[in-house]
C-alpha cells in the first residue's frame, strides 16, 4: 500500500507458484514474510450495504490481525486501484466483537498461504488459496508493476479483476457449490475449470 492509502495492484492466476518462488529468488527479491496461513473475515451488513458500494470491510489474522478498509476500483492501464485504510489491531477476536457491536456481520470466511517478497520496488505475493494459487504485484505506479511482471515471465494481460471472494463467488454460482467460504476444507475432492469463469493462467 501506497503512502497515500492507494492500492494500486495486479493479481494474476498461475499454474507453477513453486516455479515462480524460486524465480524470485533466483532474481535476488527478498523474502519480507515466509509462507503462512491467513484467515481473512469479510464482514458487512443484513442488507450488504457495503457491497452495493463496492466496498470491502476485512479482518485478517496471520502474524498479526489487521482490519482493513478498501474503496470501489477502477482498472486503468492493466492494474486496478482502489483505496485502502489498513491498520493493526491487538487482539483479534475484540475487534470481531466490535465490528458485530457497530452491526456489521460476517458474510464469508476465506482463507490463504502467503508468502511475501519485494522486489524492484514492488511487494510480491505468492496465495494458495483453497481454488487455486495466485500472483500479486503491488507497487508505485503501472509501469513498475508491468516491469516487474515481464521479469517474472508473466502474461500481464490475463490479470484477474474480481477479488479472490467474488471469484469464488462466481464459481460457487457456476459450479452450484453448497458451501459458503473459501475454506481449504470445503475444497476436498472438488475439480472444476477456471477458463469457465473467463480466468486464464499468466505462467
Amino acid at each position: 500500500m501506497n503512502d497515500n492509502h492507494t492500492e494500486i495492484e495486479i493479481k494474476v492466476h498461475v499454474h507453477d507458484l513453486a516455479g515462480l518462488d524460486q524465480r524470485l529468488q533466483d532474481l535476488g527479491a527478498e523474502l519480507i514474510q515466509p509462507r503462512q496461513m491467513e484467515v481473512n473475515l469479510r464482514f458487512d451488513r443484513r442488507n450488504r450495504t457495503l457491497a452495493q458500494k463496492q466496498q470491502v470491510l476485512r479482518l485478517r489474522r496471520d502474524n498479526l490481525a489487521r482490519l482493513t478498509f478498501k474503496g470501489p476500483g477502477i482498472t486503468q492501464d492493466g492494474v486496478r486501484t482502489r483505496q485502502e485504510i489498513e491498520f493493526t489491531v491487538s487482539d483479534f477476536n475484540s475487534a470481531r466483537l466490535f465490528l458485530e457491536a457497530l452491526g456489521f456481520q460476517v458474510y464469508t470466511i476465506y482463507e490463504k498461504y502467503r508468502a511475501s517478497y519485494r522486489f524492484m520496488g514492488c511487494q510480491v505475493e505468492l496465495d494458495e488459496l483453497p481454488y487455486g494459487n495466485f500472483c500479486e504485484i503491488e507497487g508505485p505506479d503501472p509501469a513498475t508493476i508491468r516491469s516487474v511482471s515481464v521479469a517474472l515471465g508473466l502474461n500481464w494481460e490475463v490479470g484477474v479483476s474480481p477479488s479472490y471472494t467474488d471469484l469464488f463467488q462466481q464459481l460457487r454460482k457456476l459450479n452450484h457449490w453448497p458451501f459458503h467460504d473459501l475454506v481449504f476444507k470445503n475444497f476436498e475432492g472438488i475439480k472444476f475449470n477456471f477458463e469457465d469463469a473467463g480466468v486464464m493462467p499468466a505462467d
